[in-house]
């Protein structure tokens, strides 16, 4: 594993908005950056790929220790919505997708910092926008022309609806908040995906949902009963909103499943350290503060925010601000990233099923990763 150093291609923002990328530029900083890229070898990739597979089998099992033991209050979820997060975990109801954020610099087995089980984001720059970049500079003779990319994400996004169609999945609507330009697109990619495996797809804001209560059952604007619903809006927001109540009751399938919230909520870290104490893919994390380095983590922070890395001398090294600073926090074990003259790099292995398919990379000139940290390519040396 290595950082290459290289140049953009000429015109590249026309290239990718060419495939619906508009969103590689926020704020007026870069976000996709193709001034460089990550190469790794195919034991890298072996690596990784297991280290992924193994983690989300471990994740399964932690959520069947939590609802078997009945620790849903650990996780801060309101006792109302208990029973509700049990009956779509003993229901089966089926997951589509999540990302391991792993730190790994080549050496040792990656380390898991978290899953983003729920609403991960940057698929569209892991599935496409990443191999579109790869397939032009092999198109134009470049030095990794004979270079390979761990992305199969399309194709099996593809195949994973197109099993859902088959256990009737035939209509389904997609949701986000309209006023969040990355949410958007990655939703209207998925979106995509559904439509290509002969999916009937419907696009709605978050705001547009109803309840017919007479059907028990969310709806559309134009009243359509919603019977599968792919959201990118987290179960915890969802949890405060005024038609909160009516999910207990609601015929409506969700993707991703209530479930699914066990998992993107940081509790699940000390969980997995107590179930797997010292596995070699886990770092220690706890509910009280670890001697050494440690990361303090909001339970529901999201985009890096409210984070706090302390030194041995027990002092603040970073921290980050944001809404998140009143929550519970849980404490993990801080392992140095991959780190080279452009900064900090983190992993962010994608799983669809149970099967680790993809990797994207994002990097930034700070240990904390954010929501607007650049989105760099990777390739494999063949």
């Amino acid at each position: 594993m290595k950082r290459i150093f290289g140049s953009p291609r000429p015109n590249w923002q026309h290239e990718v908005e060419q495939i619906g990328f508009t969103y590689h530029t926020i704020d007026d900083e870069l976000y996709w950056d193709e001034s460089g890229w990550f190469e790794f070898s195919y034991e890298d990739i072996r690596v990784i790929e297991q280290a992924t597979n193994v983690l989300h089998a471990m994740c399964i099992e932690a959520v069947e220790y939590v609802i078997e033991e009945d620790r849903l209050e650990d996780f801060g979820i309101p006792s109302q919505f208990h029973y509700w997060i049990r009956d779509s975990w003993e229901a089966d109801q089926p997951t589509l997708f999540g990302r391991f954020d792993l730190a790994w610099d080549g050496n040792g087995p990656p380390k898991m910092l978290e899953y983003n089980a729920d609403t991960p984001t940057s698929l569209f720059e892991a599935a496409v926008v990443q191999w579109h970049w790869l397939e032009s500079l092999q198109a134009k003779g470049s030095a990794i022309a004979t270079y390979d990319q761990f992305n199969s994400l399309h194709e099996q996004l593809i195949e994973a609806w197109k099993y859902l169609r088959q256990q009737g999945w035939e209509r389904v609507h997609f949701a986000a908040t309209d006023d969040h330009q990355e949410d958007f697109g990655n939703v209207t990619y998925m979106r995509d995906t559904a439509s290509q495996a002969g999916i009937d797809t419907h696009y709605l804001n978050m705001s547009e949902i109803g309840y017919d209560q007479e059907r028990k059952t969310f709806v559309d604007a134009r009243q359509e009963p919603i019977e599968y619903l792919f959201k990118l809006y987290p179960w915890e927001w969802m949890l405060q909103e005024s038609f909160a109540r009516y999910l207990l009751s609601s015929k409506t399938v969700w993707l991703e499943p209530p479930w699914k919230m066990l998992l993107s909520n940081k509790t699940i870290l000390p969980i997995l350290w107590e179930l797997f104490p010292d596995n070699k893919y886990l770092l220690e994390a706890s509910f009280e503060p670890l001697a050494g380095e440690y990361v303090r983590k909001p339970i529901l922070a999201r985009e890096g925010s409210n984070i706090q890395i302390v030194t041995q001398e027990q002092h603040a090294q970073m921290a980050t601000e944001g809404p998140y600073w009143n929550q519970p926090c849980v404490y993990q074990a801080y392992h140095r990233l991959y780190h080279c003259d452009a900064g900090y790099a983190v992993l962010g292995s994608w799983i669809l099923g149970d099967r680790a398919c993809g990797l994207g990379i994002r990097e930034d000139i700070q240990a904390i990763t954010h929501n607007t940290s650049r989105f760099l390519p990777h390739c494999i040396r063949r």
